[in-house]
């Protein structure tokens, strides 16, 4: 149930970074106001470096990372329960190689070769 909130929150905050950051204007648009191309920005303007959205965009980041701690912790105390459970560790099934025992092989019969041509289809003339 809490990983379930978590994800969700999780996937709210990720949407909300990138629509706040895409939202937002860049550094250069303000000192190209400043050249002219604005009316009454400068290159900081007057409310200082950050402003309520980049405030905000640290705040949803901030969020972002604590619930990625989450969702890890979640992700390892439920690989704890698996191995705690009697089912092995993926990394050592990967490092042990088992190899087939002769008596685990099929044995093909041979085909021996036709003696006399009778087991041969005849071919097909063409003209």
């Amino acid at each position: 149930m809490l990983e379930t909130v978590v994800v969700v929150v999780h996937l709210l905050v990720a949407l909300g970074v990138v629509a706040f950051v895409l939202l937002q204007q860049g550094k250069g648009a303000d000192a190209g106001a400043s050249f002219g191309a604005g009316a009454s920005a400068t290159v900081f303007g007057s409310q200082g470096s950050s402003t309520f959205m980049s405030r905000f965009t640290a705040i949803l980041a901030a969020v972002f990372f604590i619930t990625s701690l989450g969702l890890a912790y979640f992700a390892k105390e439920k690989s704890d329960m698996l191995t705690q459970a009697g089912l092995p560790d993926p990394a050592v099934l990967e490092v042990q190689e088992s190899k087939p025992a002769v008596e685990d092989v099929p044995v093909l019969e041979e085909q021996k070769p036709a003696a006399n041509g009778a087991d041969v289809p005849d071919a097909v003339e063409q003209k």
